[in-house]
């Protein structure tokens, strides 16, 4: 039998859609299994605050089609100290929860995993970030969500372009990684994707557009990830603009309405999934490792993996991009 009989739930870091429906398949796993959950608001802030409340099966009815999520979160500094991460201890202890669930991305894990070398209580992650760039699973939770909302916004602006004659700079989340910009970029038939895991991008993309506009392009359509080398969508525009005086050039940030809206049906069953893993890992007595998914398996991976190694961007898809492009 597990040492299990309580555990606790939080999201941290930034909100992407479909956390809510892991907060419900950890809540009614564990409920499944005999255990009390606690809800932790507004993610370490709460666990150090000692914002908890019970959570009940009928807690999370109807909230698996809610983007955001029901238990807030937040960014914490304090947790990063170890006053913090005693603070969490004592409360934790206090209100005998002997496990915790932490949905986010690469911050929240790294607490996580800091705090379970100190401590005894062990934690298991759930992957919820819209960049998709935690290592050691395929997709994490809000990434599909993330894309069809770009794909919407980008179907509708290319309307606009092809009637004008214009150049759209679309500025995607991604500060370090590209994984929205490149698989988006190819959904949309963007003209160009530029990510930062590509260098020396601005030469080969005044190149594009050139032949784009020998052949007689009505619009163009160039994705850039926030986190590009060359700038944002702002920065890059200026850039070329000068050299292509036929196009009226535009540019467009889509910013956070990514993070936001009801998730997709594939984010609603991932989520399904991995708060149900959780659970049944925390049962398992694992400790300080994330739950992934692997080639449509459940995976678990160690949290000194998932925050140190870093997941590459596929060569196949950048391939697949450069000749959809010409």
């Amino acid at each position: 039998m597990t040492r299990i009989k309580k555990i606790g739930v939080l999201t941290s870091g930034g909100d992407a859609p479909g956390m809510n429906a892991a907060i419900r398949a950890v809540t009614r796993t564990a409920i499944y299994n005999e255990l009390e959950v606690i809800g932790i608001r507004h993610g370490y802030k709460g666990l150090i605050e000692e914002n908890f409340k019970q959570l009940k099966s009928h807690s999370v009815s109807d909230i698996i089609q809610r983007g955001g999520t029901i238990l807030k979160t937040a960014r914490c500094h304090e947790f990063k100290t170890s006053q913090g991460r005693k603070q969490a201890y004592e409360n934790l202890k206090k209100n005998n929860i002997d496990g915790v669930v932490v949905i986010g991305g690469d911050g929240t894990f790294t607490g996580a995993r800091i705090f379970n070398e100190e401590y005894d209580i062990p934690f298991v992650g759930v992957p919820g970030t819209i960049d998709n760039d935690i290592y050691g699973t395929d997709y994490t939770i809000g990434y599909d969500t993330a894309l069809n909302t770009v794909a919407e916004a980008v179907d509708k602006i290319r309307d606009t372009a092809s009637a004008h004659n214009r150049l759209f700079f679309i500025e995607v989340m991604g500060k370090e990684s590209g994984f929205i910009a490149l698989r988006s970029g190819i959904a949309c038939g963007a003209e160009a994707i530029l990510i930062p895991e590509i260098k020396n991008q601005l030469a080969s993309l005044k190149s594009q557009l050139e032949d784009g506009f020998k052949r007689k392009k009505s619009s163009n359509i160039i994705i850039v990830a926030e986190g590009e080398e060359e700038g944002g969508a702002f920065q890059i525009a200026d850039k070329v603009k000068k050299d292509f005086k036929d196009y009226s050039v535009r540019v467009t940030v889509l910013g956070h309405i990514q993070r936001g809206g009801s998730p997709t049906s594939f984010d609603r069953v991932s989520a399904s999934r991995l708060g149900y893993a959780a659970v049944e890992a925390l049962c398992d007595d694992q400790k300080s490792s994330m739950v992934g998914i692997q080639h449509d398996k459940i995976a678990l991976v160690p949290f000194r993996k998932a925050v140190k190694l870093h997941k590459e961007i596929s060569k196949e898809m950048l391939e697949i991009a450069n000749i959809l492009s010409i």
